[in-house]
């Protein structure tokens, strides 16, 4: 079992070097500039990467990248295995990150509460306090009203 300092680094390594063999050396026409790589993990005995990656683009364009990262699964796992050199080179599993779904998720939530806001701001603008503007009574008050 590795430790997981060498876990990191190895992730490290894999995001690197595919993300740069996507870039230069995969020539799949469905793996454009529109695949990111955002994060890679690696189990504690580094026999297996996940993968994490986006596609900018709609459902069509995801699916095709999907099939691009399966095909070129080979050269890219020869690629971290020169980069690595390490004894066994961890097979790679590519899973699409769901961090853009997320991300719509919390801004349509944010939205959502802007708008709220907004309307007890609007039913609150002509209100006036049900008793005295300051309700709390004050050092010396008291004597005063005795």
């Amino acid at each position: 079992m590795a430790d997981n300092a060498r876990a990191k680094k190895l992730a490290d390594l894999i995001r690197e070097v595919v993300a740069e063999k996507l870039q230069r050396g995969v020539k799949d026409p469905r793996l454009g500039t529109h695949v990111t790589i955002t994060d890679t993990r690696v189990t504690g005995d580094l026999r297996e990467a996940t993968v994490f990656y986006t596609v900018y683009g709609d459902e069509e364009e995801r699916a095709s990248a999907a099939a691009g990262l399966e095909s070129a699964k080979g050269v890219l796992r020869s690629a971290v295995g020169r980069a690595a050199g390490t004894k066994f080179t961890p097979t790679l599993t590519f899973i699409a990150d769901a961090l853009p779904e997320n991300a719509k998720t919390i801004e349509d939530l944010l939205d959502k509460a802007r708008a709220s806001d907004a309307q007890v701001r609007e039913a609150s603008s002509g209100a006036h306090f049900a008793g005295e503007a300051d309700p709390y009574k004050k050092p010396g008050e008291d004597e005063a009203a005795e």
